[in-house]
């Protein structure tokens, strides 16, 4: 089985009109989530994409991510929503497919020019992905690449970073369905 097959799709999820990839299907499978873990650890190691840290988005990013760090021997740094950080943050609002949030992320949480690796499950509107990249800028790092698990092209999201001169990876597109 592939990772794509593992993924649960749900129909009207948030609300009508959404189609929900529900990857906690995909991890909840062992060999599911090390395909997952494997496939990006390989990528890593054998792409020359230079970085220093993972930042993991709320919630499945830090699921992905912390992995991911453990298996790349890099560090961790977390983008939370609103009061969840104990120390000073920076936070960035942005926009949902369905809605609006704000993230946080601590203002010390990097060095000057570290180079990241944000790390979350989904690419959709891209959006949450744009803030946490406007969030690791605020406090002084540099994003090297953005990784998915899941793409959703036809939202979007993946155009829209790449406009702004991002590079993306992901190991999975839902296209049209």
């Amino acid at each position: 089985m592939t990772i794509k097959s593992r993924i649960r799709s749900i129909p009207d999820y948030p609300k009508k009109g959404i189609m929900f990839r529900d990857i906690t299907t995909l991890i909840k499978d062992p060999v599911g989530f090390r395909l997952v873990i494997d496939n990006l650890t390989q990528h890593y190691l054998q792409n020359g994409v230079d970085f220093d840290v993972i930042v993991g988005i709320e919630a499945r990013g830090f699921i992905i991510g912390g992995a991911l760090s453990y298996a790349l021997g890099k560090g961790f740094v977390p983008v939370r929503k609103p009061g969840k950080l104990p120390a000073d943050v920076a936070s960035q609002k942005y926009e949902l497919e369905y809605g609006s949030d704000t993230i946080e992320i601590h203002i010390d949480a990097l060095e000057e020019g570290s180079r990241v690796l944000l790390v979350d499950d989904l690419l959709a509107t891209g959006g949450t992905a744009l803030a946490a990249a406007a969030l690791v800028e605020k406090v002084g790092g540099v994003v090297a690449e953005m990784a998915f698990i899941v793409n959703l092209p036809d939202v979007g999201g993946e155009q829209r970073i790449l406009d702004k001169g991002y590079s993306i990876f992901s190991l999975t597109d839902f296209e049209g369905d």
